[in-house]
C-alpha cells in the first residue's frame, strides 16, 4: 500500500511548499492536494513539482462540473510535463449543494455526467483525438492535445454502486474519503473490482482517505475529529457510507490511537486490498508530527 498525506492548501504558498518538502523528507510517498475553496490544486502541484522532486503528487479531488474535460485534460497533462509524470489525477462530482449553489449548474443525473466526462477525458489523456456528443457534454477536438507527457492515473471519487461501476469500467480506480474499513472491504473493493473485471480491465487501484491522529488521548482526539470534520456527516454521499459502516459521525472512522494502534489500522486496510492511503493528519502540532511519522513508518506495509 502506497502511503500519502493530504497537505494543508490554506497556508501561504511558500509554507505549502515547505509542507511537501517535509513530507518528502519524512519518507512519505505521495503528497495529496484537495480542491475546495483555496488554491487551484493542479496549478499548485505544477509549481510544487518544480520545487520538490522525489515525491509523487495527487489531487483528491478536482470537481468535474466547473471544468470542461478538454480543459482538465490539458491541465493534467501540463502537470505531468512539469513534474516528470508524478501526478495521480483524482476527480469527483463534488456535491449537489456546491455545484448548484456555488457554480449554478444542474446536478441532475450525476452518473450520466461522469460517464460522459470520462468519455472525453480519458482518450485525450491517452493522446487521442476526441469526437463525442453526449446529452450534456460534447467535444470535437482538432487533434490530440499537443503536450508531450504521459497519461496520469485517473481515480474517480466513487462511493455508491453506480459510480463504483463507472470508475471500474472507465478509470484506473477510486479514491474515497470518510469511508470506514468495513465498508471499504464489504462494498467498495468488491464492487469496483467486479466492474473492472467485467470490462476486461486490470485490477483497479483502491485509494482510501481518512483523518489520522497519533495520540495518547483518544477521547480528546475523537472530540477534535468530530469538530473538524462535522460537515462530512451531513453531506449525503458521505452520510450514506457512515450509515453503512454503522458510524455515528466522521470521528468514528478516523484512525486514532498510539503509533502501534494507528499502524495496525493501516495494516488492516492494506491486507484487505487498499492500494493507496491518503492520510489527513490532525490534532496538535506534536500529534500531527507523530501522525506523519507513523504514516512514513508504514511505507511498504
Amino acid at each position: 500500500m502506497r502511503i500519502g498525506v493530504m497537505f494543508d492548501t490554506e497556508k501561504p504558498f511558500d509554507e505549502m511548499i515547505g509542507q511537501v518538502v517535509s513530507l518528502r523528507d519524512a519518507g512519505i510517498e505521495k503528497a495529496w492536494s484537495s480542491q475546495i475553496f483555496a488554491y487551484d490544486a493542479l496549478t499548485a502541484l505544477a509549481a510544487i513539482s518544480r520545487e520538490v522532486p522525489d515525491i509523487d503528487l495527487g489531487t483528491a479531488v478536482v470537481p468535474t462540473y466547473p471544468r470542461h474535460p478538454v480543459m482538465l485534460a490539458g491541465q493534467a497533462l501540463t502537470v505531468q510535463a512539469a513534474s516528470g509524470g508524478r501526478l495521480t489525477l483524482g476527480i469527483g462530482l463534488s456535491h449537489q449543494l456546491v455545484i448548484e449553489n456555488v457554480f449554478g449548474k444542474s446536478f441532475e443525473k450525476p452518473a450520466r455526467h461522469m460517464r460522459e466526462y470520462l468519455s472525453i477525458l480519458m482518450p485525450l489523456l491517452e493522446g487521442e483525438q476526441v469526437a463525442f456528443a453526449g446529452e450534456t457534454l460534447s467535444a470535437a477536438t482538432f487533434g490530440p492535445l499537443q503536450i508531450a507527457a504521459p497519461a496520469p492515473t485517473v481515480l474517480v471519487a466513487a462511493l455508491g454502486t453506480t459510480m463504483l461501476g463507472i470508475a471500474g469500467r472507465m478509470a484506473s480506480g477510486t479514491i474515497t474519503w470518510m469511508t470506514g474499513p468495513a465498508t471499504i472491504e464489504s462494498h467498495i473493493i468488491p464492487t469496483i473490482r467486479a466492474a473492472a473485471a467485467e470490462a476486461g480491465r486490470s485490477e483497479p487501484q483502491i485509494g482510501v482517505g481518512l483523518p489520522v491522529c497519533v495520540t495518547g488521548d483518544t477521547v480528546a482526539a475523537h472530540a477534535k475529529a468530530a469538530e473538524l470534520f462535522a460537515v462530512y456527516g451531513h453531506l449525503p454521499s458521505y452520510r450514506a457510507m457512515l450509515d453503512r459502516e454503522g458510524a455515528g459521525g466522521p470521528a468514528d472512522v478516523a484512525i486514532v490511537g498510539t503509533e502501534d494502534e494507528v499502524r495496525a489500522q493501516l495494516r488492516r486496510l492494506a491486507d484487505m486490498g487498499t492500494t493507496d492511503f491518503c492520510g489527513a493528519p490532525f490534532g496538535s502540532a506534536d500529534e500531527i508530527r507523530a501522525s506523519v511519522g507513523a504514516l512514513a513508518a508504514s511505507v511498504g506495509i
